[in-house]
């Protein structure tokens, strides 16, 4: 046996030992996941993750090891995790309707083990979340779009959740049609509006005029169930695949770095970050978001956003939204402090800038 051998043969009786062993500690996390269920505690403790990793990374000898193993512990604890929120049946990612296209790659990406579930709207999946039927939400953002943005703050406002984390998908977008399609021969094309914009230049090179629909799958569906052949659709190539469309042509967006933003929200309060955002109101009276802005100062946190927007049903009366800089813990004080001049006071974010 030569010196490959001995090794690769090194590495099987190793690999043996360890499957034992890591069966050996899943038995023991499922004990975990049902003292968690039993106790209501959430899966996530960080704290108690940071103590681990760095008491685990002082039993490597070989520094030359340390940072391999450093990756190789906190990918065993996110496996753990994830077979937590599968005993205990947090496992469920909402998305809404509108996202489909674009849903999967991501959710593989941000929960490998997740199970998704569709909504037909966005304050459908806000609801879920709340209500806990779900662990998570992807919730695209429409990037550029100021009445979205407002609309998804009215549903952060209006539901009790935390935004965990920012995502950008890359996309690309194709024309599809119906098989049998000539490119020179379409007349009409659908898609999302935000596609629409990213495209805008293919079209105009080719004179092509579009109409928004609500979702890509909308679009996709019109189009094949239509059996017009002078019709397309702006879409991902995975659209083609699902509907028996063909593409007419490739990577049609203007950008060379498209992509798709998701809100990922949770139930359980991020912890990691250097900024925060809070939403609150104010009493209906004169200066008291002044005395807001004085405490802030005095306190010294830098603030980079605040906007007031309406509340829906309720006539000269306002809620608030504001970025910061600073950690959780600093988030915490400062919501401490803000409780005595809000009428009420919340975290929604906490963020890398």
């Amino acid at each position: 046996m030569n010196q490959l051998e001995q090794a690769r043969q090194a590495i099987d009786d190793i690999d043996q030992q360890m499957a034992s062993l890591f069966e050996k500690r899943m038995d023991a996390v499922k004990q975990i996941a049902a003292y968690k269920r039993k106790a209501g505690k959430p899966i996530l403790d960080k704290s108690r993750e940071d103590l681990v990793i760095q008491k685990n990374l002082k039993r490597i000898q070989n520094p030359e090891y340390v940072s391999f193993y450093s990756d190789y512990i906190r990918h065993t604890m996110l496996i753990s995790r994830q077979f937590q929120a599968q005993l205990l049946g947090h496992n469920r990612v909402a998305y809404p309707a509108v996202a489909d296209a674009y849903v999967r790659p991501t959710l593989k990406k941000l929960f490998p083990q997740g199970i998704a579930q569709q909504y037909p709207t966005r304050k459908e999946v806000f609801a879920a979340i709340e209500n806990g039927d779900v662990s998570a939400g992807l919730v695209p953002v429409e990037e550029g779009s100021a009445a979205e943005a407002i609309a998804i703050l009215d549903l952060c406002f209006h539901h009790t959740m935390y935004i965990q984390s920012f995502y950008k998908m890359p996309v690309s977008y194709s024309l599809l049609a119906l098989p049998g399609s000539n490119l020179w021969d379409i007349r009409m094309v659908y898609g999302h509006p935000q596609t629409i914009r990213q495209s805008q230049t293919f079209l105009d090179n080719l004179n092509l005029s579009a109409s928004p629909m609500p979702s890509a799958e909308q679009a996709a569906q019109f189009v094949t169930q239509s059996n017009d052949r002078t019709l397309a659709v702006l879409a991902t190539p995975q659209e083609a695949e699902k509907f028996g469309l063909i593409e007419l042509a490739k990577d049609i967006h203007t950008s060379s770095k498209c992509a798709v933003k998701f809100l990922v929200l949770t139930q359980q309060c991020p912890t990691d970050g250097d900024h925060f955002s809070l939403l609150f109101t104010l009493d209906n009276q004169t200066g008291k978001l002044t005395d807001v802005i004085q405490e802030i100062d005095r306190w010294g946190f830098s603030m980079d956003t605040i906007q007031s927007h309406p509340r829906p049903g309720m006539p000269n009366s306002y809620y608030f939204y504001a970025e910061l800089a600073g950690t959780l813990q600093q988030a915490e004080s400062l919501i401490a402090v803000l409780q005595n001049v809000c009428q009420t006071v919340r975290l929604l974010a906490v963020y890398h800038r």
